[in-house]
């Protein structure tokens, strides 16, 4: 009898210990963490400090523990950071064990080769975190140069506000983003480097923008990957968006590598002048755009040269003013669009509508629309009451398929007479006297080309013209 008591106990406790185990793994949270940022920014200047030490935390909300599969660090043991995670170094840490509603540390070092010139100016690497079969990850962010850093992260609440003038002494690198807020200056002047991240872009909002570039002293926008590799790589950042912007100005700017050189959003309502007047400025190499004209702002552009971009040099949508005089809107990258698009209206289909504006200064003097397309210019437009469509094209050189009879279209029009540029590919858009282009402008108060150089009477057409 006494066997069958101990028997019996033996098999109550096994039982018991098979069910505590299984509630055990049943309480176990589904859920996965929160962390007391998304990306973890060290914003010392290392070519000073080699080396710094931040923290961040990750939470369990759950009202059951939780368990965390793998911790790594993907530089691995090769990274310029090292990871502690509660005490624990290792770029790898695995099945931790967090209770409900509690927290841990996860530690951060990172040294870099101080005055190493040869380091991207942001270096970053990530910590993921898999619990119940997903992954997480908090990005590192650490400059490595000596430069002016702009960091905003909207979703935490963080933003880097710029007004009065940038100093050119070092190279400014946009994390995020740098912004101009309402009523705002920004001035930058001649010789500024700015390197933007990726997705990262200078941002006006209903404030002015002043670039102050001269020739042979131009203020260049282009990525912070300073490898070779990423030397002519377009898409590499954002680019410049003026949202509701006061009356701004470039002037002798590099803009390259980027998604759109200048995005126009609307225009302020108290503005009765251009949004935006922008001089012997270049934009290549964009990924979609080189003036991206939306909603109703306004661009007065002369001595310009916009090539090579993944989309259009100049896109008009859903309305707006542009006054271009002697500038080159050239097609000859990869895209297979017109170099230059105009259109009045924009379908919003979130919102099942049409939209239409006005047009009411649309004017293209002295300019080459030009590139490997048969069409280099597309206009799509509707008209209706209310709407105004006032457009002035003229002694110009233009490549199409069609060559329109419109009255807007004058009479010192010159359809697909080629500009016989030296070499477009790489972006050398010299040309010799039997040019298309040559001694067939009209002079205007634009006296000095890109280049500086003094225009003939006539002049030629475009942003250079010929000794």
């Amino acid at each position: 009898m006494r066997y069958l008591y101990a028997f019996t106990v033996l098999l109550g406790l096994f039982f018991w210990s098979t069910l505590s185990s299984c509630d055990k793994q049943v309480l176990l949270s589904k859920s996965n963490l929160t962390f007391s940022t998304d990306t973890l920014v060290f914003d010392t200047v290392f070519t000073t400090i080699g080396s710094t030490t931040k923290s961040f935390k990750i939470y369990n909300p759950d009202q059951r523990s939780i368990k965390i599969d793998e911790i790594e660090l993907m530089g691995g043991e090769n990274s310029v950071y090292r990871i502690n995670v509660d005490g624990t170094p290792g770029a790898l840490h695995t099945d931790l064990l967090l209770e409900a509603k509690d927290s841990l540390f996860v530690f951060v070092e990172v040294t870099l080769q101080a005055n190493n010139t040869n380091n991207p100016l942001i270096i970053e690497d990530s910590v993921r975190f898999r619990t119940n079969g997903k992954d997480q990850y908090v990005k590192l962010a650490a400059w490595g140069q000596d430069a002016y850093f702009h960091y905003s992260n909207f979703q935490n609440q963080i933003f880097d506000f710029n007004e009065g003038v940038w100093p050119n002494d070092k190279p400014h690198v946009i994390y995020g983003a740098a912004i101009v807020d309402s009523a705002k200056t920004l001035t930058i002047p001649a010789g500024t480097k700015v390197h933007l991240h990726k997705n990262s872009l200078l941002y006006v909002y209903k404030g002015s923008l002043q670039i102050e570039g001269q020739l042979g002293n131009e203020v260049i926008f282009q990525g912070d990957r300073l490898e070779q590799d990423y030397q002519d790589v377009s898409g590499q950042y954002y680019g410049i968006y003026l949202h509701e912007a006061l009356p701004s100005n470039i002037n002798y700017a590099i803009l390259k590598n980027g998604t759109s050189g200048v995005h126009l959003f609307s225009e302020d309502p108290s503005n009765s002048s251009y949004t935006l007047n922008i001089q012997n400025t270049q934009i290549y190499n964009q990924a979609r755009y080189g003036i991206f004209i939306f909603a109703g702002a306004k661009v007065k552009a002369e001595n310009c040269l916009i090539s090579q971009n993944g989309t259009h040099a100049l896109l008009v949508l859903q309305g707006g003013d542009f006054n271009f005089n002697h500038c080159n809107l050239l097609g000859y990258g990869a895209s297979t669009n017109p170099a230059v698009g105009i259109s009045n209206y924009y379908n919003d289909y979130s919102q099942n509508q049409t939209l239409v504006s006005s047009i009411e200064e649309g004017v293209l003097k002295n300019c080459v629309i030009y590139g490997n397309l048969d069409t280099e210019i597309a206009m799509d437009t509707i008209q209706m009451a209310g709407v105004q469509l006032n457009f002035d094209f003229d002694y110009s050189v233009f490549k199409s398929e069609t060559t329109y009879t419109d009255p807007f279209y004058g009479s010192q029009l010159f359809w697909n007479l080629a500009p016989l540029f030296v070499n477009p590919a790489e972006r050398d858009f010299a040309y010799s006297s039997n040019s298309s282009l040559s001694n067939k402008g009209i002079s205007t108060v634009v006296v000095t080309d890109i280049l500086g150089q003094a225009r003939n009477n006539p002049p030629d057409i475009g942003a250079i013209e010929l000794p």
